[in-house]
């Protein structure tokens, strides 16, 4: 009878620990759900498109998909035009 007992009880530890597993599962795909919903919370300023990272030269630009837009954080078109001083159009325009 005991060994019975010993059993029923490391099935109901293997039970209680199943359960605790899915639930922290679950509670990690939600944090990671609503962490990329922030993340890809940009909106295009013109036309509320979502705007996408994007790699000009090493430098993140971002770009609208909707209108394709190209949105530049601050110091951004600095770097752009430190690197295409006098190759471009935009080093030549702002150079």
């Amino acid at each position: 009878m005991s060994i019975e007992l010993e059993d029923r009880g490391r099935a109901l530890e293997n039970e209680y620990f199943r359960r605790r597993e899915q639930e922290l599962i679950e509670k990690m795909k939600t944090k990671l759900s609503s962490e990329n919903a922030q993340a890809s919370g940009l909106k295009c300023p013109k036309c509320d498109g979502s705007l996408v990272e994007a790699d000009y030269e090493n430098i993140k630009i971002d770009v609208c998909e909707n209108c394709a837009g190209v949105w530049l954080d601050a110091g951004e078109l600095a770097q752009i035009v430190d690197k295409d001083e006098g190759k471009s159009w935009v080093g030549r325009i702002f150079g």
